[in-house]
């Protein structure tokens, strides 16, 4: 039976099913918490330090691009499955798999004497990352609901802002001893994650569904591709290697679109898409990552090239503005402004806009303290949007379907993060930054207008 219809009434679906096992319905915040700052940590710590690594690893032009994307590449090739294996077997299991899995790649990333061989082991960091992503929010869902689940997405929201600020910091710092040093420390630190996950409480879908094999065999290899193409794309779009990798993208996700429509119980099913709170909560994944993740993935690079500092100190500029969207992501988890997880993530955005606008114009005779206001700015506005997604992501969905409706949407955002990032480099060449923040402006407007627009009730 397929997981969901534009027909069926919300009111048909049952809830997770609890798995005996013991375990603390109260771990499961900051266990979640705490694995998903780790694995943001991981993401963003190769920021302050790409020219290190490209000399190290003796990388050529690409390298740049394949050492800030290829985890991107693991967690949009994996959300969708390991969602749906959290699901039917088990998300507390699937969390613990993705730590120790994020040890293991972590290990093998930091004894990487070469760029490919780094490059699986980030990519295979972004697979394990996956499994955190999509298990842990489904299993906040399992265990929180009403205001308890607000303040969990809140805590949930605070722990991507907060890995955001300490991922650059730990890079550049333990970077200074060896390039290796901070994977080591994902390494211990995964582990530990691991060790105290046994705290929290099993669960899984009441009905489990069999595995979907066909959709593992093309829904992923065709993302791996496409996102694959995207990198390479930066590099020049017109090379035969980037017409080769979208071919094989387009023949995959065609292959798993016609089967899905037909297949009774597909990873993703696309007929989810006919419910306005999924279209809402995707299409907002979707434009974060290509509005805001990518414009503020490239700030490190304006600063340091533009405003002339060091890896550090754009680490620490840039912490601003992840520092904000931590705070806010925490505050609004407690009070009761903007309810309204659409309207929240509508503001946000908007939000964000102004801080993109106070980054406009930056030349190489400013300050670093010209950029402070734009980065505060549009850090509460990215926090607002991190808590909004969080909670659609799992709302949008049926309850025995929480992780793979945070698959989907965390999905849905690191795609968009690689398509902002390759439009960003685009802009970034034909116009410069300033180019690249006015069309980001108005893509996030776009997203707000739309977002308010489509109808989210059933």
């Amino acid at each position: 039976m397929s997981i969901a219809t534009s027909t069926a009434p919300r009111t048909a679906y049952r809830p997770s099913a609890p798995v005996a096992g013991g375990g603390s319905p109260g771990a499961t915040v900051p266990v979640v918490a705490l694995g998903t700052l780790l694995l943001l940590a991981t993401y963003t710590m190769p920021i302050a330090i790409v020219p290190d690594t490209v000399r190290d690893l003796h990388a050529g032009p690409g390298g740049p691009a394949w050492i800030l994307s290829a985890i991107g590449l693991g967690l949009s090739a994996a959300l969708l499955i390991t969602g749906s294996l959290a699901d039917d077997f088990g998300r507390r299991r699937v969390f613990t798999a993705g730590t120790l899995g994020l040890a293991l790649a972590s290990a093998l990333t930091a004894l990487a004497p070469s760029l490919p061989l780094y490059v699986v082991g980030r990519a295979l960091q972004g697979v394990a990352g996956a499994a955190i992503m999509s298990a842990g929010l489904g299993l906040l869902a399992h265990n929180h609901h009403g205001a308890a689940r607000g303040r969990a997405m809140a805590a949930y929201g605070s722990s991507i802002g907060a890995g955001m600020v300490v991922g650059p910091l730990i890079g550049a710092g333990l970077a200074l001893a060896h390039r290796s040093a901070p994977y080591w420390f994902t390494v211990v630190a995964a582990l530990a994650v691991a060790a105290v996950a046994r705290r929290m409480p099993e669960s899984r879908a009441e009905h489990p569904r069999r595995p979907d094999v066909w959709g593992t065999l093309t829904l992923g290899p065709g993302l791996i591709a496409l996102t694959a193409a995207l990198i390479e794309g930066r590099q020049g779009w017109q090379r035969p290697v980037v017409d080769t990798l979208m071919v094989i993208a387009v023949l995959l996700l065609a292959g798993y679109v016609a089967t899905a429509l037909r297949g009774r119980a597909p990873m993703l099913d696309l007929r989810m898409f006919a419910r306005p709170a999924f279209a809402v909560a995707t299409f907002g994944a979707l434009i974060t990552g290509v509005a805001v993740i990518a414009i503020a993935a490239f700030l490190g690079t304006v600063f340091q090239g533009t405003l002339g500092l060091s890896g550090l100190g754009a680490a620490l500029l840039l912490g601003l503005w992840s520092a904000a969207a931590a705070l806010t992501s925490f505050a609004f988890g407690r009070v009761h402004v903007l309810p309204d997880a659409r309207h929240r993530f509508a503001a946000g955005l908007l939000v964000a806009v102004v801080g993109f606008l106070g980054l406009y114009g930056l030349t190489p005779a400013d300050s670093w303290s010209r950029a402070v206001p734009g980065l505060l700015v549009g850090g509460f506005g990215v926090g607002l949007v991190n808590t909004a997604l969080a909670r659609l992501a799992v709302e949008s969905v049926p309850a025995d379907r929480a992780s793979m409706g945070s698959g989907a949407n965390s999905t849905a955002r690191y795609m968009g993060a690689s398509i902002g990032a390759a439009l960003v480099v685009a802009l970034v060449d034909a116009g410069g930054m300033n180019l690249a923040i006015l069309v980001a402006v108005g893509l996030a407007v776009l997203g707000a207008l739309v977002t308010l627009t489509l109808r989210q009730s059933e």
